[in-house]
């Protein structure tokens, strides 16, 4: 689907055909419209189609005086998916005096300008178009970031009270995530740092310090990701053992139950025996018996308790 906007003044309106300073907002778009984008603008293929591969990496790419800004945006699915936070890649594209975003699906960070949620935005200055953009993803990889600390913290508490393995797999789907995260924050920087030699992005000092605010908030982004692996990997670990650890104890105690037990199963084995045995012939064979194997239990419990073994 292909919308298209216009500021006009100081708002934005919806227009029905590009003009000079639009923007196009391309979302799951058919083959149809990528070959009327391509034709129209003389944009390469390549250049509508990559953004839509969900392994994209970040970059930037100039060719026939079109120019493809490939940015990773987060994207929260729902909590009952596997991995709750992903990232996606997002094309922003300069040609003839217009700008188009192209992604796979309709995200946030894009439906938010559409939305006129977004100050001082317009479809005209595209170099501040970019920028904006890359600070909203930045600051929404920070928002996530706590999101997934939130969720790391209530995950832990469910641990404290019971080890199970639908919480160790969150927390695995959770460590996934800041994978996704660090991967794309990193890949993201690395583009940003491009944007200063770009010829066709031209910035007043004004844009220039926000590129600066830019970078100083992806890196901080980037630190945050790593701090929350160390913690979440650290964790996951320190769970495990934890777990490894009640399984042997409770091992040891099965272990040490079953010696106790076997005891008096092993006095009245061998007085079961079809045999002469002592005192069989008095009233008080069988008092005797289980005050031998209750006396045998006893000193048993006694020996694994000064060892601390119960």
């Amino acid at each position: 689907m292909i919308t298209i906007y216009k500021t006009v003044g100081t708002e934005l309106q919806q227009i029905p055909d590009f003009e000079p300073g639009s923007w196009g907002k391309v979302c799951a778009p058919t083959h149809e419209e990528l070959d009327q984008l391509s034709k129209r603008f003389d944009i390469h293929p390549d250049f509508l189609t990559d953004p839509l591969d969900v392994d994209e990496r970040a970059r930037i790419e100039r060719e026939e005086g079109v120019t493809l800004i490939v940015l990773r945006i987060p994207r929260l699915d729902t909590y009952e998916a596997d991995v709750p936070f992903t990232t996606l890649p997002v094309g922003i594209i300069l040609a003839d005096e217009i700008i188009i975003t192209i992604c796979a699906l309709d995200v946030d960070v894009v439906s938010d300008f559409s939305k006129g949620k977004v100050r001082n935005f317009s479809t005209e200055q595209r170099t501040r178009f970019i920028l904006q953009l890359c600070m909203r993803t930045s600051l929404l990889y920070l928002k996530y970031l706590r999101e997934i600390n939130r969720l790391t913290n209530i995950v832990e508490k469910d641990l404290h009270r019971a080890s199970r393995n639908e919480q160790l797999i969150k927390l695995l789907n959770l460590e996934k995530s800041l994978v996704f995260f660090q991967t794309s924050i990193r890949s993201n920087a690395l583009m940003l740092e491009k944007l200063y030699n770009v010829k066709s992005i031209r910035m007043d000092p004004d844009e220039s310090d926000l590129l600066d605010d830019l970078i100083i908030e992806n890196r901080q982004a980037m630190e945050m990701t790593s701090i929350y692996a160390k913690v979440l990997n650290g964790t996951m670990t320190a769970f495990a053992s934890l777990i490894s650890n009640n399984l042997n104890m409770v091992m040891k105690s099965l272990a040490t139950i079953t010696i106790i037990l076997m005891i008096p199963t092993l006095v009245a084995s061998m007085y079961g025996m079809n045999v002469e045995l002592p005192f069989q012939h008095t009233e008080y064979a069988f008092p005797f018996v289980m005050g031998v194997s209750l006396l045998l239990s006893v000193m048993g419990i006694l020996i694994f308790w000064r060892k601390e073994i119960v």
